[in-house]
């Protein structure tokens, strides 16, 4: 239980990151990929659909005992509101109205945002943009874990309670790795976010807005949902810093298994990306996958060469020009 992970730095490299290669040999060998990019139309409706559930939701847990609001919270509303992270993070890419809608998409991602009880949506679109542009970019790409997670979380029990305080890293992280100006949006997301929780509060008490807001950091922490956030990234085999999954919690994920799949192809909406596996099958079946995103929780807290460290990084021009 005490064994200390083997690795003392990241993985660093002097290569490019292997999507956008992989991206116009796609294309070049299978042009019809491109008839795949454009709006989902069903999106909108599923991410309404699940916001209409949290509300009814909200009403009744409103009269149950604190231990089912945080049982109800875990095994229901908070894989809910991982389910709608995904969805942000789709919508993030233009993918609910389409790019000439851009504004529409970034109101939608509020609307999206109202269930998990704490503003997120415009923050994550400002810094997701930078995770696909400069793929573990130095000072860039704020998904990579700091040299003090790496250094400090380095056994099984301290992988253990890194993988509960994801939250906590996930929303901190950006302001010291990267911090950027807020935006109008940003305020925005926020004001809409703490008016419904307080009318949500008006109208049935706390109880309903801890649902929200617990079932949240919950389900983005010690999860299987929440295995996505190691399995996407985390250098389980040398030199291969992406990988997917095919298996069934794609159904509530928006296909966010599909990771190679979507940095090869970001404008491609998730309900799409199985496609992108089947008409470029050799460029997906020979790479590394993940089968279980509970297996990768397990091998990432046991494994004594996988921690916070294990992620491949790089020195991006735009980080040399700010030096």
């Amino acid at each position: 239980m005490g064994n200390r992970v083997t690795r003392g730095d990241f993985e660093w490299v002097y290569t490019e990151q292997p999507h956008t290669q992989r991206r116009w040999e796609i294309l070049a060998k299978y042009p019809t990929i491109k008839s795949l990019m454009g709006p989902d139309p069903h999106l909108k409706w599923i991410v309404s659909g699940m916001v209409l559930t949290q509300l009814l939701a909200c009403y009744l847990v409103k009269d149950l005992s604190w231990k089912w609001i945080f049982f109800w919270a875990y095994a229901f509303g908070g894989c809910i509101n991982h389910s709608m992270a995904l969805a942000i993070h789709d919508i993030s890419h233009n993918v609910a109205f389409g790019n000439k809608q851009a504004k529409w998409n970034r109101w939608f991602a509020v609307f999206a945002n109202l269930p998990i009880g704490l503003p997120y949506s415009a923050s994550f679109k400002k810094y997701h943009i930078d995770h696909h542009r400069y793929l573990g970019g130095d000072a860039l790409d704020v998904d990579v874990p700091t040299d003090f997670e790496g250094w400090f979380f380095c056994t099984p029990f301290r992988k253990f309670i890194w993988l509960i305080l994801q939250p906590l890293f996930y929303g901190l992280r950006p302001l010291y790795v990267n911090p950027k100006t807020v935006t109008q949006m940003e305020i925005f997301n926020a004001l809409v976010q703490f008016f419904i929780d307080f009318i949500i509060y008006y109208l049935w008490g706390l109880k309903p807005v801890v649902y929200l807001i617990s079932g949240t950091l919950l389900c983005m922490g010690l999860h299987p949902i929440a295995g996505h956030f190691i399995a996407e990234h985390y250098m389980f085999l040398k030199g291969y810093e992406t990988y997917s999954y095919y298996g069934p919690l794609n159904w509530i994920t928006f296909n966010a298994g599909y990771h190679m799949e979507h940095h090869d192809f970001p404008s491609i909406p998730g309900c799409k990306l199985p496609m992108v596996k089947k008409i470029a099958a050799e460029y997906y079946d020979n790479l590394p996958q993940h089968q279980s995103w509970v297996r990768v929780l397990w091998d990432f807290v046991f494994d004594d060469t996988i921690g916070p460290y294990s992620r491949i990084k790089r020195i991006c021009k735009l980080a040399t020009e700010n030096q």
